[in-house]
């Protein structure tokens, strides 16, 4: 029964909540000028993904670890490799689809990321995604339905720019082992 909550749970997260904010960010390329609606796009989602964090880390440990626990560790581990470079790592995650949205931000206060590169990772990364975003707001006359927000063309450079984000990750570590 609780297995079939929380699923119920993720479920109504990803068809409401996602979906809504996709139009919203839809909605406001179309309303507001280009910086202002960015700097909105990037200002909600990192407060709101901070909210998520920060209720987490007061009340959800249980909830997280009970449901999620293959999912923790194995997370959990790929975090430990990047902790001196957290902040891109966040950067990254919030370009790429990789991991969705949702299970970072439950998650993160859980495995001990620290609440300033995952505002500040948020707040970055979530704002190229958000262009695609904002872009589609700017032609809204044209558009029938969220998935004409997003071409493969539009994925391929998100995928690009998540990669491009780990470059500075690449050169310390580069650099690191010639100095060792």
């Amino acid at each position: 029964s609780s297995g079939i909550n929380a699923e119920f749970g993720k479920q109504w997260y990803q068809r409401r909540v996602r979906a809504g904010s996709i139009f919203l960010s839809i909605l406001s390329g179309f309303l507001f000028s280009f910086p202002v609606n960015l700097f909105l796009i990037c200002s909600c989602s990192a407060i709101g993904a901070t909210n998520c964090f920060l209720l987490f880390s007061l009340v959800g440990r249980k909830i997280v670890l009970k449901y999620f626990p293959e999912r923790i560790q194995t997370w959990n581990a790929q975090v430990d490799k990047h902790r001196d470079s957290l902040l891109n790592y966040i950067i990254f995650l919030r370009i790429t689809p990789f991991l969705p949205n949702w299970f970072i931000n439950m998650t993160s206060p859980v495995i001990g990321v620290p609440v300033f590169p995952f505002v500040f990772g948020t707040f970055l990364g979530v704002a190229p995604p958000s262009l695609l975003a904002i872009q589609a707001g700017k032609t809204l006359h044209t558009l029938t339905s969220a998935s004409d927000a997003v071409s493969p063309l539009q994925l391929v450079l998100l995928i690009v720019l998540g990669f491009v984000s780990m470059i500075p990750v690449a050169f310390k570590h580069y650099f690191r082992q010639k100095l060792e």
